[in-house]
């Protein structure tokens, strides 16, 4: 298996119960472009929180995740099969998949590859859609001490393909045939400031600055997010707008 850039599986867990979760219009509208639901591919799955919405949908999911660590922290499924594979190499045979998923971690692939697996397990016809979220917003004086953890005190921590998700993926590889709309969706949650903090804990270049400085960088800040959020048991919503690239694999000939 070649090497991945593994950012998460320390704090595994940690992930998997403080990540935002994606809005169910995301995977109904999906659905909606597809003319078969027999089986979707959702690669570089994590926890398998996108693997899970997409059981409503298809009938099978092939969830895989490079990280080991990972798969072992997602749920049992009868609809998914768990694996341990990268996202450049996979085990799917051959115009077999109807949807092939990334989410919040395209920007770790190697595209070029990965664009030819998933060309090759789709069938003709077959979407492939790929999304992130970057910038989350409460209020404007959470924002202000945000804005500083995320661009001041962490930027030296961010890895170089952070950069992707500021722009919505636009830059990247993509070779499929673009769709010619695709819908405005945001993620909103409602939750408590330490709900909020753990949110902010689990970021890659959190993690790397815990490791560099033996600081949790989030709780330098955590008296100002106090102030800024009130009351820490008050529930605020917290929104993040998604950006999705999404395309169809070449008609049969």
């Amino acid at each position: 298996m070649m090497a991945f850039p593994d950012h998460f599986s320390g704090h595994a867990a940690d992930y998997a119960a403080a990540r935002p979760t994606y809005p169910r219009e995301l995977f109904q509208w999906l659905a909606d472009q597809c003319r078969h639901h027999d089986l979707a591919w959702d690669v570089g799955c994590g926890n398998g929180q996108a693997s899970v919405a997409l059981t409503h949908w298809f009938s099978r999911v092939h969830a895989s995740d490079a990280s080991a660590e990972q798969i072992a922290r997602a749920p049992q499924n009868p609809r998914i099969v768990w694996r341990v594979e990268t996202a450049e190499h996979c085990t799917l045979r051959t115009h077999t998949v109807d949807l092939v998923t990334a989410a919040q971690c395209y920007h770790w692939f190697n595209q070029e590859r990965f664009n030819n697996e998933a060309l090759r397990v789709l069938r003709p016809g077959g979407l492939c859609a790929v999304w992130c979220y970057g910038i989350s917003h409460v209020g404007p004086g959470v924002d202000e001490v945000f804005n500083e953890l995320h661009n001041e005190l962490l930027a030296p921590y961010w890895p170089h393909e952070r950069r992707h998700i500021e722009d919505g993926y636009r830059h990247l590889p993509f070779h499929f045939d673009a769709l010619g709309e695709i819908p405005h969706l945001e993620m909103t949650e409602n939750w408590t400031l330490d709900q909020y903090l753990a949110y902010l804990r689990t970021w890659s270049a959190s993690q790397l600055y815990l490791k560099d400085k033996g600081q949790d960088p989030v709780d330098l800040l955590r008296e100002r997010f106090a102030e800024a959020w009130g009351d820490p048991a008050t529930v605020r919503e917290v929104r993040w707008p998604l950006s999705i690239r999404a395309g169809r694999s070449p008609p049969a000939d």
